[in-house]
């Protein structure tokens, strides 16, 4: 049997996506099943999809694409499907119009599916009026009935009738769908999401870390959740919040962030794909809406052995989680101050957040792929009896008659059979508690042969590269091929280093490793190591094209930062000197310069005050003057690297920064409010510290303007 999805755009991140791509993978592993995107974005899926899933896209939305159709006349035709309330009237980025209406015509006259299976409420539209009765007519609702505004709503139901099957994901959504639309022949029914176990290491929930997920719209209430940690953060000092998402909301997230003061302590982390890595960082998941119509992330958190505090809200939490046995559920009407005591119950009570963790992994296994699978092939099995009850069903003799088929089989043969492509080697990479990284390949994508793990410093006129063998060596699941590499036992220079495998002693073409993972939640609140002589730090990432690098800093000594904090008129900041093995040490002469990269006529001194040596190393303070700063901007945007002399006759200069913990990139995750100062000749100055490229403090001084974002 062909199964096909239609969605919008599959090369996002959102839920509806991960939904499809879970869905896809299991049907793949007994049917031909096809992916159909109307747009295409990207040049590969953000979500990668089964390697037996094909996927197509109707429109080439990508700008630098030699197909590009930006500019297709019937762009500027309107579009007739829900014009008024729609993505016609709502997607600023991806509205609909009359390409539209001609693409997804034609597919859905010419496809050769069994069953087509829509995924939003537009598509729902053009499934029921331009759908075929040769195959089954599926609509997916992922939000809920609730959600849309009424004028949407009620295109949608008028829709339902024109489909075999309109599914939700929340048997109270059901309901409500069944009692609006009492005299509709569509079979209407509840099958929820399926979310895989991912491969992560599951919390183990001592991070002192709250994980929140989702877009960053009025529904999720990230609002909500902010101000209930802010009232239980003076009892906990030591948590932190990280909400990861991007959205039309994040702008008076930050705003009120700031105005409670909680900059250093709520993180908008932005957005991240796979978020499983970043659910495994957490001891407590948030989940704050007013309404969820089924709450995947609940059960992705779930599945990382994180306990979920969640309002309960209509429709899902409560159809996920059972009150205090795998997760908490927080009446929604107990508002902010209902919420911040769920919360601080948990921040207290690491013995409870256990149990629910434990708990949590175990409810959410009942969602997995293959069992959501074959309830729509149940559901398949039932309404092509219905439609042929005396000749056996349309599903049967399909299945009978069609064995599941290869990627190969679904595309038409050349002429002549090309090589296929050897498949891209892929691993998985795993920071530990120790500062090492430990990567673990695909046996299926790797090279014949003995092979060594390469990586290499990058725009490095050196050309250092650290190289490793590949072993087969034991795991708690059978055999793998693996490699550590150890700080204790090797050094890699500050940097970024890509990483690659090639044939052992040879200097064959190095072939780069595509990352399925990259996890960092073992360093969660770690400080940096001390090795070789040098302060040091590595975390494993996914560079922005898929492959895995390796972030490294090096450093004879480092000013970790542990509190940064601002007034109107200066900057406190807080840090530990850690040294390598170096004799260095703060003497009475010590000072932090603001090295101008204008020239050096104009940086800035400011005195230290040690306080008391702890965790290794010696804590200071100082105090950055934004008045005498102003005095010295001569640019239209000035910029100051801070450094620390420590005050001996032989110390260098010491580097300022957070490169400790797991953040590989903290320029706009760790952020502080900017403060407006007037300059006597260049006006209404922004003024605010920051983390650079390297996670080292500098301090910006810019000409005010409205568009100016963080630095």
């Amino acid at each position: 049997m062909k199964i096909a999805f239609l969605i919008n755009n599959a090369y996002g991140i959102g839920g509806t996506i991960r939904a499809t791509a879970n869905l896809s993978r299991a049907f793949a592993t007994r049917h031909e099943v096809e992916v159909v995107s109307v747009h295409r974005v990207k040049d590969e899926p953000a979500i990668p999809l089964d390697e037996r899933v094909a996927l197509s896209s109707l429109i080439d939305m990508r700008e630098d694409a030699p197909t590009y159709e930006g500019g297709h006349p019937l762009r500027e035709q309107p579009c007739t499907m829900f014009p008024d309330t729609g993505a016609a009237a709502n997607s600023a980025r991806l509205p609909y119009s009359a390409l539209q209406d001609e693409r997804i015509g034609a597919w859905l006259r010419d496809t050769d599916a069994d069953v087509v299976i829509a995924t939003r409420p537009d598509l729902n539209g053009y499934l029921a009026r331009d759908g075929q009765p040769r195959y089954l007519r599926v609509g997916q609702e992922h939000l809920s009935l609730d959600a849309h505004n009424p004028t949407l709503r009620g295109h949608q139901n008028r829709a339902v009738a024109g489909l075999d099957a309109f599914v939700t994901v929340s048997e109270a959504d059901a309901a409500q769908y069944r009692a609006a639309l009492p005299d509709v022949g569509a079979r209407i029914l509840c099958v929820p999401n399926s979310v895989p176990v991912p491969e992560v290491e599951p919390s183990d929930r001592t991070s002192n870390v709250i994980v929140a997920a989702g877009r960053l719209v009025s529904v999720k209430r990230y609002d909500r959740l902010i101000d209930a940690f802010a009232k239980v953060a003076d009892a906990h000092p030591e948590w932190s919040l990280r909400i990861y998402g991007r959205g039309p909301d994040k702008p008076a997230l930050r705003a009120r962030i700031n105005e409670l003061g909680l900059y250093q302590r709520v993180l908008l982390m932005g957005p991240a794909s796979p978020i499983e890595t970043e659910w495994a960082k957490g001891a407590i998941a948030a989940v704050s809406s007013d309404m969820e119509s089924f709450g995947m992330t609940i059960v992705e958190a779930m599945h990382c052995g994180v306990p979920v505090v969640a309002t309960d809200c209509p429709h899902g939490p409560a159809e996920i989680i059972d009150h205090d046995v795998n997760s908490v559920l927080v009446p929604l009407d107990s508002g902010v101050d209902g919420y911040a005591t769920a919360l601080d119950r948990l921040m207290g009570d690491a013995t409870l957040r256990s149990g629910l963790g434990e708990g949590a992994r175990r409810r959410a296994a009942t969602f997995a792929p293959d069992a959501i699978a074959r309830r729509y092939e149940t559901l398949f099995e039932e309404l092509s009896a219905a439609r042929r009850p005396a000749k056996g069903s349309l599903w049967k003799r399909l299945r009978n008659a069609l064995p599941a088929a290869s990627a190969a089989s679904r595309t038409a043969a050349p002429a002549e059979p090309a090589e296929p492509e050897p498949p891209r080697p892929t691993a998985h990479a795993r920071a530990t508690a120790d500062g090492a990284v430990t990567v673990t390949f695909d046996p299926a994508t790797l090279p014949e042969g003995q092979l060594d793990f390469l990586a290499r410093l990058r725009r490095d006129s050196k050309g250092r590269e650290l190289r490793l063998p590949v072993q087969e060596v034991a795991t708690a699941n059978g055999r793998a091929f693996q490699v550590t590499a150890d700080p204790a036992e090797h050094q890699l220079a500050e940097g970024r280093w890509d990483c690659y495998v090639v044939r052992r002693g040879t200097k064959d073409k190095r072939i780069r490793l595509v990352v399925t993972l990259a996890e960092q939640a073992r360093r969660v609140g770690r400080p940096p190591l001390t090795a070789h002589g040098h302060v040091v730090s590595w975390l494993p990432y996914a560079t922005t094209d898929g492959f895995l690098a390796l972030r490294a800093w090096q450093r004879p000594a480092h000013a970790e930062i542990t509190a940064l904090v601002q007034d109107d008129d200066a900057a406190t900041v807080t840090a530990r000197l850690l040294t390598g093995g170096a004799t260095v040490a703060l003497t009475d002469a010590a000072r932090v310069v603001a090295v101008s990269r204008h020239d050096t006529t104009h940086d800035l001194t400011v005195p230290v005050t040690r306080r008391a040596a702890d965790q290794g190393g010696t804590s200071f303070t100082f105090t950055l003057p934004y008045a005498e700063a102003l005095a010295l901007r001569v640019d239209e945007h000035d910029l100051w690297d801070l450094r620390l002399h420590p005050g001996g006759a032989t110390d260098g200069p010491v580097p300022i920064g957070r490169i400790g913990g797991d953040i590989v990139d903290r320029k706009k995750a760790d952020t502080v409010p900017a403060v407006h100062l007037t300059h006597p000749e260049r006006g209404r100055t922004r003024t605010k510290p920051f983390f650079t490229v390297n996670n080292d403090l500098a301090l910006s001084l810019r000409d005010d303007d409205d568009n100016a974002g963080d630095e």
